[in-house]
């Protein structure tokens, strides 16, 4: 077995641990463990839940990974490759997760049973590992006895198809189960991905985003110019309502008097505060607004990110589908053209642009928790460690209390459309890129005024109102599920605030209140919600 050496040995024992785990595990499972009795009290036996046909199939496709693993010989020409059988595992672990995946569907998406998130994770990350195992950047870099060169920087390169595979087969065990698992899990993940990116040539990493300019380390030391001449996402606007009943705006307040504000009688009204993320390496030294940047943080745009396709959530013909970060941007972002920002209220404007392609949201995502070099570019706002008020007329709508708050990001091209909503928590909306404009609706106005929605599909819309806010102010055609067909003095009637958020505000949203977003140009946002 190859000894570890620099980020890919390093790699390759972590890949080792994990599918020994693996085995052992469903071998305890099945009730046939080969471990010590010590060794055995430090097993998890969850996967026992999944039934003994599905535990005994990873067992055994483990069992292969192990030997592949343990081969002197089996990496050395691709020819190898047919006859250790990898692509006769690979479609065996694939049957095995998408027989996995299937049992997701019979709970509700909060409720499947860990052993099934768990089954679906180790699979993952068996996969993994036979992709990485069976790879030419790990054969490139063996020694003609099989083990590892010692010299940590051979010259080595990955197929991009093959880096691919094994970065999306990561991502979907965090996206699609919640990356669960005791021993393994997110923690395992987050570092068998920091390890393929120290192991893999920047070059390759830096491919599928263009850039050219070499390691990116050489050039940490001088941030702004590493960024200064990359172009930025387009700010042209199609369309830009008018507001019409400003939110107010303060100053960045200290913690004691926000919370201060949030006691105050009357319960606490929306706030547009600037200067909240002045020092977030987001908006400065790390630019979220480079399209070059996002893509180097993401494995040269190779992460998968969940994206919601349509207008809005509740059109008829919305979907969601995995894409790479580099398609996603390619295809839905990057190529919007660069005008001038327009700032007509025209609804023809909005109408003109209308959708000559469908329209894609990666939209209430944790991606910082799925991408961590993204997390490190922002920081949660004090305030967020304040105590808020209770929801102000159902209490039966509070939460229990957080840990920690909840952060989701929103990124996505001009005119994505976040229907008019309540959130189970206090929210601040921090404008990262581009302009969003949000219309507000107090908790005060009769809960039948603002049409709340019923079940739809199986699923409770409560939080959601039937009210398009577009069509309602002619903006746009309306959807096709909006179930409303002009609603004339009785919208009009309803009192609201709205807002544009500029790059660099923060908009605070009290429990309880109504609100509707609208990108007006490629937007990238962060949510915090917290209790």
């Amino acid at each position: 077995m190859p000894a570890a050496s620099g980020a890919l040995g390093q790699l390759y024992a972590h890949c080792v641990s994990a599918v020994e785990q693996i085995e052992a595990e469903c071998e305890a499972a099945l009730g046939n463990p080969k471990t010590s009795e010590a060794d055995l009290g430090k097993l998890h036996l969850t996967l026992a839940g999944c039934g003994t046909d599905l535990v005994q199939a990873l067992h055994e496709e483990a069992s292969k990974v192990l030997r592949l693993a343990d081969s002197e010989q089996g990496w050395l020409d691709d020819a190898d490759m047919d006859t250790n059988g990898v692509p006769s595992i690979l479609s065996d672990l694939d049957g095995i997760l998408s027989e996995s995946y299937s049992m997701f569907y019979s709970y509700l998406s909060t409720e499947v049973p860990f052993c099934w998130r768990q089954l679906y994770t180790d699979g993952s990350i068996l996969k993994f590992c036979l992709l990485f195992f069976s790879s030419a950047g790990l054969r490139r870099y063996l020694t003609p006895s099989g083990n590892l060169s010692g010299d940590s920087d051979a010259s080595h390169t990955w197929e991009d198809d093959a880096l691919g595979r094994m970065i999306r087969s990561l991502d979907r065990a965090v996206i699609l189960a919640g990356a669960a698992g005791h021993g393994r899990g997110r923690r395992w993940i987050d570092e068998a991905l920091g390890l393929l990116e120290d192991a893999s040539p920047m070059a390759e990493i830096q491919a599928a985003s263009g850039s050219r300019d070499g390691s990116l380390g050489a050039l940490d030391s001088q941030p702004e110019r590493r960024w200064a001449a990359s172009p930025s996402f387009s700010t042209v606007e199609p369309f830009t309502p008018p507001v019409k009943n400003p939110v107010k705006r303060v100053g960045c307040p200290p913690i004691e008097r926000f919370q201060m504000y949030l006691d105050g009688p009357g319960g606490p009204e929306p706030l547009v505060i600037s200067g909240l993320l002045d020092e977030w390496p987001a908006m400065t030294t790390r630019p979220w607004s480079k399209p070059a940047y996002l893509l180097s943080r993401t494995f040269g745009g190779r992460r998968l990110v969940p994206v919601e396709l349509g207008r809005s959530y509740v059109d008829e013909g919305w979907d969601q589908k995995l894409v790479t970060m580099k398609e996603f941007m390619q295809t839905y972002i990057t190529d919007v053209p660069e005008d001038s920002r327009s700032s007509s209220s025209a609804a023809g404007s909005s109408a003109e642009h209308a959708k000559k392609k469908t329209t894609a949201y990666l939209a209430q995502h944790p991606l910082l928790a799925q991408i961590p070099s993204l997390r490190e570019d922002i920081t949660i706002p004090d305030l967020c460690y304040t105590t808020p008020p209770p929801h102000p007329t159902d209490r039966s709508q509070d939460r229990p209390e957080l840990d920690e708050p909840q952060l989701n990001a929103w990124f996505g091209p001009a005119g994505t459309i976040t229907p008019l909503h309540t959130d189970p928590y206090h929210n601040l909306l921090a404008q990262v890129v581009g302009r969003k404009y949000v219309r507000l609706y107090g908790p005060t106005i009769p809960s039948s005024r603002m049409r709340p929605r019923g079940r739809e599909g199986g699923v409770d819309m409560a939080n959601t109102s039937a009210w398009d806010v577009g069509f309602e102010e002619g903006w746009d055609q309306g959807s096709d599920a909006a179930g409303m067909a002009g609603g004339g003095d009785e919208f009009a009637s309803l009192p609201f605030l709205d807002c544009i958020l500029e790059p660099g505000d923060t908009l605070y949203i009290p429990i309880g209140w109504w609100h509707y977003v609208r990108g007006l140009s490629v937007s990238f946002s962060v949510s915090f919600w917290w209790n």
